[in-house]
C-alpha cells in the first residue's frame, strides 16, 4: 500500500482544497490529511482563520477523500508523522515549491498544481465587507489598537473622536486616519466603535453607540455598576449588535490552552487562585488620578478574568483593602473573594511594584504563570513530585489586541449577538462593592 500525506488549514473549504485533495489521493492508495490546530496556526502568524479545528476537520471528512485525518500541532511534526505512519509520498500545493525539499530524506516529495483564482483569504475578504472601526478617546491603548487593526483582515481603523479635540487630532495625524469634530460626524465615519474612557463614562457611551447602530468594542469592564452593565447588554441584544467586553488576555493562545487544561481536570478541583497586576510608569503622576481611575478600575478586567472563568461568577463575598491618594483613587488594593468551595486573592497597584504572577491551586497540583502573567506565553503545571512538572510555551503576536479584534469581527460576521456576559456582570457586581465600601483603607 502506497501512503500519501498532505497538510493544510482548510479554512472555509473550497474547490481549490477539494482539487488538491483529489490530486493527492490519486498519488497513492491511502491518504492521510493533517489539519493545522488553532494554536499552531496562530504561532505561525495565521490569525485570521474563521473556523475552529473541529469545523475544519469535519469539512475534510465530508469530502470523503481522506482515509485518515490528524491534527498538526507543532513545528517539525511532519517528519515525525512521515516516520510514524510509514509514508511514501508527501505532497502540498505548488505555492510551496522548495519549502519542503528537506523531507526528501524521508520520502518522495510532490508539489501539486493549485486551482488558480481561489483561496481562503480571497473568500474571507469577499464574503464580508470591511468593518470600519472608529476610536472614541485618544489615551493609550487607543494608538496600539489602531496599529493592530493592520494585522486583521476585514477590519480597518477609520477615525478618531475625542472630547480633547487637539489630542484626538494629534492621534489621527499620527495614525493617518480621520479626526472627527463631532460625535455625529464620528458615527457617520464608522461601523463599529472602540471605546476607551473612564469607567464611570463607559455605560453611557456604549448605549449611545448602540442607539446609533454601531457594534461596540469596549476596554473591559463595561462599567462599575451592575444595573448599567445589564442595560448595555439588553440594548445590544435588542439592537442585534455586538457588544464586546474586551480583555485581550482571554484570547491569547497560551491563556486559552491554560483554561482548557484546567477545565479538563488536570489539577483536580480548584481551591485557590492568587493573581497580581501592578505597573510603574515614570511618565504618569498617580497622585493626580481621580476617584474613577486607580488600580482596581484599570486592572480588574484582567484580575477577575481567571477568577471568574475558573471558579464561576457566583461568589459569596468580596473584601477590598486599599491605599488611596488624596483624590480617592486606589494606588494599591488587595482583595479576597470567597466562593462556596474555593477562595481567590488578588493585588493591583499603580506606581507600586509587586510580582505579577498567577498561581492556580488544585487538589492534584498547581499551575504557575510567571510575570507578566497577563501576556501568557509560558506556564508550568507542578505536582508533589517536581519531576512530573510540565512546561508549556505559546507564542503570541504583537501587542495582543489583534486576537480580541479577530473574535470581535467573527461575532459581527456570524451575527453572534448574545454571548455569555456572566463575567461582565460579576465584575460590575464586584466593583459595586468596591464603590460602596471603602472603609478598609491603609
Amino acid at each position: 500500500m502506497k501512503k500519501v500525506i498532505t497538510y493544510g488549514t482548510y479554512d472555509m473549504m473550497h474547490v481549490g482544497h477539494i482539487n488538491l485533495l483529489k490530486n493527492a489521493k490519486a498519488l497513492g492508495d491511502y491518504l492521510i490529511v493533517g489539519v493545522t490546530s488553532d494554536e499552531f496556526d496562530i504561532s505561525r502568524g495565521k490569525i485570521d482563520v474563521r473556523q475552529s479545528l473541529t469545523e475544519r476537520i469535519n469539512a475534510v471528512r465530508e469530502t470523503g477523500l481522506a482515509d485518515e485525518i490528524i491534527a498538526e500541532e507543532y513545528e517539525g511534526q511532519k517528519i515525525a508523522d512521515i516516520i510514524k505512519y510509514d509514508v511514501d509520498i508527501f505532497t502540498v500545493g505548488s505555492d510551496w515549491v522548495g519549502k519542503f525539499d528537506y523531507l526528501k530524506d524521508f520520502c518522495q516529495v510532490v508539489y501539486l498544481p493549485r486551482t488558480e483564482g481561489i483561496s481562503s483569504t480571497q473568500i474571507r475578504e469577499e464574503s464580508n465587507k470591511t468593518v470600519r472601526l472608529g476610536v472614541y478617546g485618544h489615551k493609550e491603548p487607543a494608538g496600539r489598537v489602531v496599529d493592530e487593526t493592520a494585522f486583521v483582515s476585514g477590519i480597518k481603523a477609520s477615525s478618531v473622536y475625542s472630547e480633547d479635540a487637539e489630542a484626538g487630532k494629534a492621534l489621527a495625524e499620527k495614525k493617518s486616519i480621520e479626526a472627527c469634530g463631532s460625535v455625529e460626524e464620528f458615527y457617520d465615519s464608522c461601523d463599529a466603535v472602540y471605546i476607551n474612557a473612564n469607567i464611570n463614562e463607559r455605560a453611557d457611551l456604549i448605549k449611545d453607540a448602540l442607539k446609533n447602530g454601531k457594534h461596540v468594542l469596549c476596554e473591559g469592564p463595561l462599567s462599575n455598576d451592575e444595573k448599567a452593565t445589564s442595560e448595555c447588554i439588553e440594548l445590544a441584544k435588542e439592537k442585534k449588535l455586538v457588544l464586546f467586553d474586551a480583555i485581550k488576555t482571554e484570547f491569547f493562545p497560551g491563556y486559552k490552552h491554560l483554561e482548557l487544561l484546567i477545565k479538563s481536570g488536570k489539577l483536580g478541583e480548584i481551591k485557590d487562585i492568587d493573581v497580581s497586576f501592578s505597573q510603574q510608569d515614570a511618565s504618569q503622576n498617580y497622585d493626580e488620578m481621580t476617584r474613577y481611575e486607580g488600580s482596581i478600575y484599570d486592572m480588574c478586567g484582567f484580575i477577575f478574568l481567571p477568577i471568574f472563568h475558573l471558579l464561576g461568577t457566583d461568589f459569596e463575598s468580596i473584601d477590598f483593602y486599599s491605599s488611596l491618594n488624596s483624590n480617592g483613587a486606589d494606588i494599591y488594593t488587595r482583595g479576597l473573594i470567597k466562593f462556596s468551595n474555593a477562595i481567590a486573592s488578588f493585588r493591583t497597584g499603580l506606581g507600586i511594584k509587586t510580582e505579577g504572577q498567577l498561581i492556580i491551586t488544585g487538589t492534584k497540583g498547581y499551575l504557575y504563570v510567571p510575570a507578566p502573567w497577563w501576556k501568557t506565553d509560558y506556564f508550568e503545571i507542578r505536582f508533589e513530585d517536581l519531576r512530573d512538572t510540565k512546561k508549556y510555551f505559546w507564542q503570541y503576536e504583537g501587542e495582543g489586541f489583534r486576537y480580541e479584534m479577530i473574535e470581535f469581527l467573527r461575532r459581527i460576521n456570524t451575527e453572534k449577538y448574545e454571548p455569555d456576559f456572566s463575567r461582565s456582570l460579576a465584575t460590575a457586581k464586584a466593583l459595586e462593592a468596591f464603590n460602596d465600601h471603602r472603609e478598609n483603607v491603609f
